[in-house]
């Protein structure tokens, strides 16, 4: 028999969930709205969740996070729940397409490895998991630099030098961002010899409830290998597994179009 669902706690993480922005005031009659709840059993639930102070009351009468979401949000660590949700599905991928799977996510405007998963017979690639690399070369960094606004991606890396490691290094400006954009249009990233030379790589974007990059999952093989059948056999498989990866960050988060957000954001 199924454990019945407690809506109060469902409700009361609609309100906390209500809010666009951390910085944001909202009336509580706009936070019920947008919850989908009543204002009077709105208003009931945040006065609840103001006294345990998971939402502070500002003079205006309206409202915003709390810091015990603060205190609680340190107890956790992004790239551990990333590891241990994605670690399953990563195996199950590399075994079944004999190949290096790869979680990373973006810090500073680097790459950082997540979690890896090799198998024997594997193409090597010799990375480990805590290390960094360039974002611009590599599958993994061009998902997540494609997420970015703009002007983020110029702080990071336009306003440095693209250094060549293979002859098919992007190294201008122009052709990285127009190959952002080409990322940003089809949902994945190609990694075409430009970290190293005998090397393909293919990136998908793990995406949020609201449809932005949080992370990227990516599969390594042998150049000649990754051949233009087995990248599209290796893409959909990345991408299934990338949206199983989000249903359990995200249980019951709808399908949501992968995309870049603007300056405003």
């Amino acid at each position: 028999m199924a454990t019945p669902k407690n809506y109060s706690v469902m409700k009361a993480f609609a309100i906390l969930k209500a809010f666009h922005d951390p910085a944001e005031w909202v009336t509580s009659s706009e936070l019920s709205r947008r919850a989908n709840l009543p204002e009077a059993s709105g208003y009931r639930l945040i006065q609840t969740l103001e006294e345990i102070g998971a939402l502070v009351r500002g003079p205006r009468g309206r409202y915003r996070p709390g810091l015990l979401l603060l205190s609680l949000s340190h107890n956790v660590t992004i790239n551990d729940l990333l590891r241990d949700a994605g670690q399953s599905l990563m195996s199950e991928l590399a075994k079944r397409l004999q190949l290096t799977v790869h979680l990373g996510v973006l810090e500073q405007g680097m790459v950082t490895y997540v979690a890896k998963v090799s198998v024997p017979g594997a193409f090597p690639v010799h990375t480990r998991v805590g290390a960094q690399l360039e974002a611009y070369c590599s599958g993994l960094g061009k998902v997540l630099l494609a997420a970015l606004p703009e002007q983020e991606v110029d702080s990071f890396v336009m306003d440095g030098e693209l250094i060549a490691l293979t002859p098919y290094t992007i190294t201008t400006k122009t052709g990285l961002r127009a190959e952002l954009k080409k990322v940003c249009a089809q949902g994945y990233a190609m990694d075409d010899r430009e970290h190293k030379a005998n090397m393909r790589c293919i990136a998908v974007p793990v995406l949020d409830r609201e449809g932005r990059a949080v992370a990227a999952l990516s599969a390594s093989d042998d150049a000649d290998r990754m051949n233009p059948q087995r990248q599209l056999e290796v893409r959909d498989a990345l991408q299934e597994a990338a949206a199983a990866l989000r249903q359990k960050l995200y249980p019951a988060a709808q399908p949501a179009p992968y995309r870049r957000p603007v300056a405003a954001e």
